[in-house]
This record gives structure tokens, C-alpha cells and sequence, in this order.
């Protein structure tokens, strides 16, 4: 079947409108969380606050994490949760993470003037640079073969291609803990929320829907992060390292990252148990 047969879609992708071209309440309170981090800058310019391009750019950079994170723990929320219609938002986080990582790399490419010979060195030069590279490529890849004729016309092959998603992610995260370098919590809990949604993935899928399973691995995957934690500053930094894992027991200090990652984890079976108690489902 020849291939432009089959890629067209018809019509254009309207975020705001469900598959039936009907307004989504949903849809339009994602395309505004994803629209909403924005008005940070937006206020710091109109005040005359406005940090320099570097960062602006780390501020674009986070975001597009995060955002990318949350369309992966869709998955198991609609899951656990029994509320199909969120699936309907994986699509549109994705793509929105991915205009994230966009407005990301041009601030970057601003900021080195746009010299692309400047650019090419600096890339193939700086490590965390050459894997946030791949994975701005991984992730256009992902963005461009999300519409519904890649779909089909890829098939069963399309899943084991957006699979990669995990791979691109860890390296996501890596770069933004290099970036960080003695300042790494904030990629540390995104380090320690991905490891939970590949553990999630691996589990079997009657035990993935259990309210005590999912709590043993939300504080499984909080000591997990200590652990990284640990590792990190030991290997990559010169700071005391056995100091900052034992901070993660100190809630005068809290939240640390394992702490904060256990309390995000355990938000799923605290929901769980607060609709079979109500007894109610979402609809369909």
C-alpha cells in the first residue's frame, strides 16, 4: 500500500476537541497546565525580573521534564484510576512536553548567538549536551510519528518504536542532572518518579492494581533514590556525600528527594482507596 495513502489524517489536530470533535473540559484544563508555567517569565519581564538567557533556557528545560514525566504516569493513573478519557491526554502531554523541548533549544541556540559551528562543538564536546542532543532528536521522532496515520501505518510496530520514550527520558534526566552538578534534587526526584513508572510497567498486571503493592513500591522506589542520591554526589561532586543521604531521614530538612518522590509515588494508592471507599468510578 503506497505510503500516502495511508499517513494522511483528516482534518487537523484541535487539542481542545475529544476524538469526536466535541469540546473536552479535559483537555482544555491540560492545554492551560501546560500553557500556565509560562506566565512566571511573562510576570518577571513585565517587573523587570527577568533572569538572564541561561536561565530562562534551565526554566524551559525543567518544564519540558516535567511535562514529559507526567505524560508517562498517565498510563498508570487511567489504569489504577479505571478513568479511560485520561488516555486522551497522552497524546497532547507529549506533544506539549515536546513544544517545551523546542522553546528549550532555541533559548539555547539564542544564547550561542546562533553560530551553529559554536553550537556543533559545544555539543559533541559536552557530554551532557551530546545525550540531551539524542534525546531531542528521540523525542521529535516520537512527535512526529504521533499522528493517527503513523498509527496505522506502522501498526503493531508503532508501540515497540514509542517504547523508546524510556530510554529517551533516562537520558533527559541525566542531562539535567550533569547541568546541576551539586545542585541536583529536582532531577534526582524526576530520576526516582521515572524509576517508579518503569518499575510500575514491569509489575504483572492484576498486582500493578493493588493499593498495598503500589505502596511498597512508592517507598521502594523512595529508598531507591536515596541510594542514587548517594551515588551521584559521591561519584560527580566533591560534597559530602554520606551527610546528604542521611539528610533524607531528617524531616527538619524535608523533603528531600527520596521523601518527595515517596510522598508523588503514593499519591496514586492514597487515590485508589479514596474511590473504592466512595465506591464510584469515572466514566468512561
Amino acid at each position: 500500500m503506497p505510503l500516502n495513502s495511508v499517513l494522511p489524517d483528516r482534518g487537523f489536530f484541535i487539542p481542545w476537541r475529544d476524538g469526536r470533535g466535541r469540546l473536552s473540559r479535559l483537555r482544555i484544563a491540560a492545554l492551560a497546565a501546560m500553557l500556565l508555567p509560562m506566565l512566571w517569565p511573562i510576570w518577571d519581564w513585565l517587573h523587570d525580573e527577568l533572569g538572564d538567557l541561561e536561565e530562562i533556557t534551565d526554566f524551559t528545560g525543567r518544564w519540558a521534564l516535567r511535562f514529559l514525566l507526567i505524560s508517562l504516569a498517565i498510563t498508570p493513573m487511567g489504569r489504577v484510576l479505571e478513568w479511560p478519557r485520561l488516555f486522551q491526554l497522552r497524546r497532547m502531554l507529549g506533544l506539549g512536553a515536546l513544544g517545551w523541548v523546542g522553546l528549550h533549544v532555541a533559548l539555547y541556540v539564542v544564547d550561542q548567538d546562533g553560530m551553529l559551528g559554536k553550537i556543533v562543538e559545544e555539543i559533541s564536546r559536552r557530554f551532557y549536551l551530546t545525550i540531551g542532543f539524542v534525546a531531542v532528536l528521540g523525542l521529535l521522532l516520537l512527535g512526529l510519528t504521533s499522528t493517527d496515520g503513523w498509527v496505522r501505518y506502522l501498526g503493531r510496530g508503532w508501540k515497540r518504536l514509542h517504547r523508546i520514550v524510556f530510554p529517551l527520558a533516562v537520558l533527559a534526566v541525566l542531562h539535567a542532572m550533569i547541568q546541576a552538578k551539586s545542585n541536583a534534587s529536582e532531577p534526582l526526584v524526576m530520576a526516582g518518579l521515572l524509576l517508579w513508572l518503569v518499575v510500575w510497567r514491569l509489575l504483572p498486571k492484576p498486582l500493578a492494581l493493588g493499593v498495598w503493592l503500589l505502596a511498597g513500591a512508592a517507598l521502594l522506589v523512595g529508598f531507591a533514590t536515596a541510594g542514587l542520591e548517594y551515588l551521584w554526589y559521591a561519584n560527580a561532586t566533591k560534597l559530602p556525600a554520606g551527610r546528604i543521604f542521611m539528610a533524607n531521614f531528617n524531616l527538619d530538612l524535608a523533603p528531600r528527594p527520596a521523601l518527595a518522590v515517596m510522598l508523588l509515588a503514593l499519591i496514586l494508592p492514597a487515590l485508589l482507596v479514596v474511590q473504592r471507599l466512595a465506591g464510584r468510578r469515572h466514566p468512561a
